[in-house]
């Protein structure tokens, strides 16, 4: 399994237990708090991966870029988390079925 494909599924679990779907965002620093430190800096190069696939939405403030979940891609987005971590906790695992 690959570690940067399981970290990506991390961040993008991390958004969706937040709820940060379309027009609810974050900050990018904030994504990458729950790391060690030492992958910080390799989980941030990830996240423009994940807007080139169409998972993120990303969002210019003045105050920094902001980034949120793709609603359109919700099934994808879950398949994917599912597929990296395993079973989906409750109340996430339901939507799968």
């Amino acid at each position: 399994m690959n570690n940067e494909s399981v970290d990506e599924a991390k961040i993008l679990y991390k958004l969706m237990r937040l709820g940060k779907w379309e027009h609810a965002h974050t900050s990018i620093d904030n994504l990458v708090k729950g790391f060690p430190r030492h992958k910080r800096g390799d989980v941030r190069k990830l996240i423009p991966r994940l807007i080139k696939r169409g998972f993120l939405h990303i969002k210019p403030t003045a105050y920094g870029m902001e980034v949120s979940l793709n609603i359109r891609k919700k099934k994808e987005i879950e398949e994917f988390i599912a597929t990296y971590l395993g079973e989906l906790p409750h109340p996430f695992k339901e939507r799968l079925m």
